[in-house]
């Protein structure tokens, strides 16, 4: 791996793969300092059609992401043409959304005469613990959020081991169905989570997923199909705790089950890294922190803030990444087209970034 830089990057970072629009400032070199994180929520604009909506998203972050990143710069108090680097995420995700942030990302690129970093926005939660203090390579990583559940071995800041991932649903989107079916509002890991203090998990049996399958993939949609079934015959007044507290523990068990089978595959790593949004589950990361304790390892979760969509993530994991690919490494960025599909470990991809085909999902 390239050595850190002695001097520190000041790098901005761009996050638009969703319905989140954020900018960050961060100075990075042997350390990581954050001058500034900034996130806008677009849950207002979404709250009346039951999800995301790419369209109203992709206008959304169009809108708001030079006022955010002018405030971002400010609270720095960096000046555009004072930065070293910025970074922007070039997909995964809402392919308008990743195409509003990256257009702009470029433009100011070009005005400020600064390079840009295209950066997955997998790897930004994939390097994500930095952000919380130093992790050595490598280590195993559960990446766990609204648009992917899966587990990888972390080699440095550019190379991604896929040990599993999900064949249907990711584990976020499943909380998400779930809450809607219950009538929540909201996003919904937190609403299911606040639910289920009060239900009894043992009273709904649910489905135990890949069961005696090898490997570590991940399956969710028969959860979903169970919660449904259990909604249609409950009494959602007097039952709904219950059904969330009965999802939340298989969900969790089954990202358990499989997360442990990956410490055995994991090779040297000791480490075992959380990140995503479903990693802020009070319940998840309990059983996580039991199961790295039995087996010796180190579980390190990023601050709470720091495991939903942010752009300081994508700040640091494009410095990380510059750091150690070099300039020459990056191509005609200019010319790169943003991807709605990336997948993080490019060997289980059959095309290149920048191809305009479509990839596995990532």
């Amino acid at each position: 791996m390239t050595a850190q830089a002695t001097a520190p990057l000041t790098v901005l970072g761009i996050e638009t793969s969703c319905d989140d629009t954020a900018a960050a400032v961060l100075r990075v070199g042997d350390g990581v300092e954050i001058l500034s994180s900034k996130v806008t929520s677009q849950v207002a604009e979404h709250a009346d059609f039951g999800g995301v909506v790419p369209e109203i998203a992709a206008r959304a972050h169009a809108v708001r992401l030079p006022d955010l990143a002018a405030a971002a710069l400010a609270e720095a108090g960096v000046a555009p043409g004072a930065l070293d680097l910025i970074a922007a995420t070039a997909g995964p995700g809402l392919i308008g959304g990743v195409m509003s942030g990256f257009t702009f990302a470029k433009g100011l690129s070009l005005s400020a005469g600064v390079p840009l970093m295209p950066v997955n926005h997998l790897a930004g939660h994939a390097l994500s613990v930095e952000l919380s203090g130093h992790v050595p390579f490598p280590y195993l990583l559960l990446l766990v959020s609204g648009g992917h559940t899966q587990l990888l071995v972390v080699e440095d800041a550019v190379t991604f081991r896929r040990l599993g991932t999900t064949i249907d649903d990711a584990a976020g989107e499943a909380f998400d169905k779930t809450a809607k079916l219950l009538g929540l509002d909201g996003a919904g890991g937190p609403a299911i989570e606040k639910l289920a203090v009060n239900g009894d998990a043992a009273r709904y049996d649910m489905p135990r997923p890949l069961l005696g399958r090898p490997g570590c993939d991940f399956s969710f949609s028969g959860m979903k199909t169970a919660i449904r079934q259990h909604v249609e015959e409950a009494d959602i007044a007097r039952d709904a705790a219950d059904i969330a507290a009965s999802f939340q523990a298989a969900a969790v068990a089954h990202l358990i089950s499989r997360t442990a089978r990956a410490m055995e595959m994991a090779g040297e790593a000791r480490h075992l890294v959380a990140a995503g949004g479903v990693a802020a589950n009070t319940l998840l990361r309990a059983e996580l922190e039991a199961l790295a304790a039995g087996e010796g390892w180190q579980l390190v979760v990023p601050p709470l803030k720091f495991c939903t969509d942010n752009a300081a993530m994508i700040a640091l994991a494009g410095a990380r990444q510059y750091l150690h690919l070099g300039p020459e490494a990056m191509g005609d960025v200019m010319r790169l087209a943003p991807r709605a599909r990336w997948p993080l470990d490019e060997r289980e991809a059959d095309v290149t970034l920048g191809s305009g085909r479509k990839g596995r999902k990532a």
